[in-house]
Order: C-alpha cells, then structure tokens, then sequence
C-alpha cells in the first residue's frame, strides 16, 4: 500500500490501452498485405504483433526487405478509416479526469507516428491530459527497448520507481521494466493478460476506473 501511495506518473500506450483501433488495425493489415501473405493469413497471425513498429510488421508478415509500398498502402487505408474505425475504452475519460484532479502528471509512449497520435487524441478529446508525447518518430529505439519510457519519465522529470507504464503488450511491459518504472497490463488486451503476466507485469487492470486505487488515490487512510 504504502508503494501506491507514492505514483506520481502514469504513462499510456495508445492503441489497444486506452484507445480502441484493435480493428482499424487489423482492417488496415488485411488491406495493405493482401495478395503479399499466404492464404489463411488473417487476425491469428496479426495480433500476436501488434503493438510492434508497423515497418517491422510488415517485414515479419511478407518476409520482405523492401516494404514501403506495404507501409503505404496501410497508412493511406488506416488515414481513411480512422476516424470512423476510432473510440475511447470505457471509463477511460473518466479516469484520466479524475487522475488529473489528483495532481498525476500523464503521458503517451507509443509506437504510432506522431501524427497519427495527435489526430486520434484529438479526435477523441483526450490530448489535453497529456503532460507528454513520445511517438515512434520520437526515439531512435521503439519499445521494447527501454528508450521511450525512459524519456518519457524524463521530460515529466519524474522518478522511474513512481512512474506506472499502462500498456496492452509484452513491448510495453518490457519497455517499462527495462527503463525502471511499475509494469501494468490491461485485462482488455487481445494478447490475453495471462501474456502480460508471462512478461513481467506487476498489476493488470480489470477495468480502467482501477488506476486511480493503484495510484494511491482514494485509499490515504486505509
């Protein structure tokens, strides 16, 4: 109790965390790499990666150097469908409202492109509880490599042992315990949270509305 007591940060993935665009990436998947993958290629072989930078996906998936065109194509159909395709996960506004009344500083690690996290955190009217933003255009190391955590916690000048890294795959569990701060899952993951676990994470979330207890808030005089 006493270590919850002292969370001052959380930072957030973004897709599959707070925001929902688990189909929207699937659906862009299944665009851009049609007639590039076997047949039978489809969700089981898409979700296990996800969460990874979308170049290195598209390599892993099409055994191909050169995927530009493979990058291309998923972003323009991504760009297309994303704000229809695009939602918050229940009590996640909520949550964030009620950790900013609290005094938590917040922010974003992820691997999206920067502009594609901006529109989605705009689009859904949460950018403003950001205190900080490290996309993958931010960082020379993606997740899992401990590099955009770590600066993240910097620029919020918190402390890694107080900072909680919220995420919905092994890349930011990893990420998190690479770079010193408190590794939490979320229950919602199409991973599984038994994945999450299998990592390395210290809490899973149920439900959303369970970070603020985590972070001490609400239990002082228990």
């Amino acid at each position: 109790m006493t270590q919850r007591k002292k969370i001052t940060t959380v930072l957030f993935d973004l897709d599959g965390t707070i925001i929902d665009t688990n189909e929207l990436i699937i659906q862009s998947h299944m665009h851009a790499l049609r007639g590039s993958v076997p047949e039978g290629f489809g969700r089981e072989q898409i979700i296990p990666l996800m969460g990874m930078p979308l170049t290195l996906q598209m390599e892993l998936f099409s055994g191909r150097k050169d995927v530009a065109s493979l990058v291309h194509a998923y972003r323009e159909y991504n760009l297309i469908k994303h704000d229809e395709m695009v939602s918050l996960f229940p009590e996640v506004r909520e949550t964030l409202e009620e950790l900013r009344g609290a005094g938590v500083r917040m922010g974003i690690v992820t691997t999206k492109k920067r502009e594609t996290t901006l529109r989605a955190l705009k689009l859904l009217e949460v950018y403003s509880f950001m205190d900080t933003i490290v996309s993958l255009d931010d960082v020379e190391h993606a997740k899992p490599h401990p590099e955009p955590v770590a600066k993240a916690i910097e620029a919020l000048g918190a402390e890694p042992s107080k900072t909680l890294m919220v995420g919905d795959s092994s890349m930011d569990i990893e990420s998190a315990i690479a770079a010193g701060a408190v590794p939490v899952g979320v229950a919602w993951s199409l991973k599984g949270e038994q994945a999450l676990l299998d990592v390395g994470a210290a809490h899973i979330l149920q439900r959303m509305s369970e970070l603020p207890a985590l972070c001490g808030i609400g239990n002082e005089g228990a």
